[in-house]
């Protein structure tokens, strides 16, 4: 478990819009993008903490009734939502920091994550369906378990409040709940799977101890790079 051995990955696309544009865009601004794509982004850096048109599709996908969430976005764009988990894919819930490092491990050695939200406190994972699953079970047998900490499993039967499409403006009087730290930006996003999520949680909770060892305070305490300069 020392590195990731290979990259399973689609190749990344090219980025629908910029995190300075709303997700809704113009007929002409469209077509200037195709004829003038933007530079391809490094395969280790996240590239939208805002949700594409496409990205909306997936994330709509999970629920019974798509064409409603569609509807709902439409009127409130700003809004959150409350999606199932078990059929487009689950979540897995981790504390902030301990999520934090968990993520750079997936973008520094790994083959990467899907969508990341943060949400009061917590990093929001989405995964594979089946990884709520199988996961634990899988935690369970690792001599390293114990110095992970607590992490929330949302399956089949379960649902998440997804963050809203892209970001409050600078003139909302509170900040948002919950925001993307990876968003959404295509219809079939890769998502990590219960082996995947496995080895990032080993890799992190290693690191974690050793740090703990040489006095920086535990887990929660350590410091950690993140992949994206979205804030929590």
């Amino acid at each position: 478990m020392s590195s990731w051995p290979h990259d399973p990955r689609p190749a990344r696309p090219y980025p629908h819009t910029s995190p300075h544009q709303a997700p809704h865009q113009a007929p002409h601004q469209a077509s200037h993008q195709a004829s003038h794509p933007a530079p391809r982004q490094s395969p280790h850096r996240a590239t939208a903490a805002y949700v594409t048109l496409a990205g909306a599709d997936w994330l709509a996908s999970a629920s019974p009734f798509p064409q409603s969430v569609h509807a709902l976005w439409c009127d409130q764009p700003s809004a959150p939502v409350v999606l199932p988990c078990g059929t487009a894919f689950d979540v897995i819930s981790a504390p902030a920091l301990f999520g934090r490092r968990l993520l750079d491990r997936l973008w520094s050695a790994g083959p990467g994550s899907g969508p990341v939200a943060a949400q009061r406190g917590r990093l929001l994972l989405f995964a594979a369906p089946g990884t709520a699953q199988r996961l634990p079970a899988l935690l369970a047998w690792e001599e390293w378990s114990r110095a992970v900490p607590p992490l929330l499993c949302h399956g089949k039967g379960d649902a998440v409040t997804a963050p809203a499409l892209y970001p409050p403006g600078d003139e909302e009087p509170t900040a948002p709940v919950s925001r993307w730290l990876v968003a959404p930006e295509v219809r079939h996003p890769w998502l990590p799977g219960p082996e995947v999520l496995l080895w990032a949680c080993v890799r992190a909770a290693r690191e974690g101890t050793t740090d703990e060892s040489a006095g920086g305070g535990g887990i929660e305490a350590a410091p950690f790079a993140t992949p994206t300069p979205a804030p929590l």
